[in-house]
Order: structure tokens, then sequence, then C-alpha cells
């Protein structure tokens, strides 16, 4: 994976909102994606190839037309290496005094 391009692909609201919209309704046409944003269908061209570059839109042709879905692979790459390591701790903390507060002390 190529984190930098993952970053520079979230980076930016519009392409953000892409993937916000295929991920309450996957496998959309570039029509129905243009739909409810103020974007011209180059631009959104534009945000969707960098997207796919970054991995985190796919496509395929269905017919004529060409579905786009989302890759949720990279996003959750990134949350294990640097969101899930910063949660550790906090989860250790919680589950000591879970044990303390029921009563099973082993210390």
């Amino acid at each position: 994976m190529d984190e930098d391009s993952v970053f520079r692909a979230l980076a930016d609201a519009s392409r953000r909102r892409l993937l916000d919209m295929l991920h309450h309704d996957n496998g959309q046409t570039l029509t129905g994606l243009c739909q409810g944003l103020d974007m011209t269908r180059q631009a959104v061209t534009k945000h969707l190839s960098i997207l796919e570059h970054a991995n985190l839109v796919s496509s395929k042709r269905h017919g004529r037309e060409k579905l786009h879905f989302i890759n949720p692979v990279p996003i959750n790459e990134i949350a294990e290496r640097w969101i899930g390591k910063f949660e550790q701790p906090r989860l250790s903390a919680l589950s000591n005094l879970k044990r303390k507060l029921e009563g099973d002390n082993d210390d």
C-alpha cells in the first residue's frame, strides 16, 4: 500500500464526500455520484481517478455503465497502523478497570 497516495486522496473534502456516498450506496455510476454535488462531471471524474490510484475506489464495467465501489482495505490498514496502536493502552486500562470493579483482582 502506498500510504502517501492514500493520505493525499483523503486530504480533499470532495474525495471524502465521494467515499461517503459510496459507503452509503456502493456500486454507483458517475451520473449517480454527480447528483447532489456542486462539481462538474469532469471534476468528479478527476477525483475518482485519484481515489482509484490510491486503491480507495475500484470500478467495474456493467454493460454500458461503469460502477464505482469503495475499497475499505487501505483505510483499515491506516487505522491499524496509525490509530489502533494508540488505542491499545486505553483499552487495557478499561479492561483493568472492569476487572477491578467486578472484583476479579489477580494482582
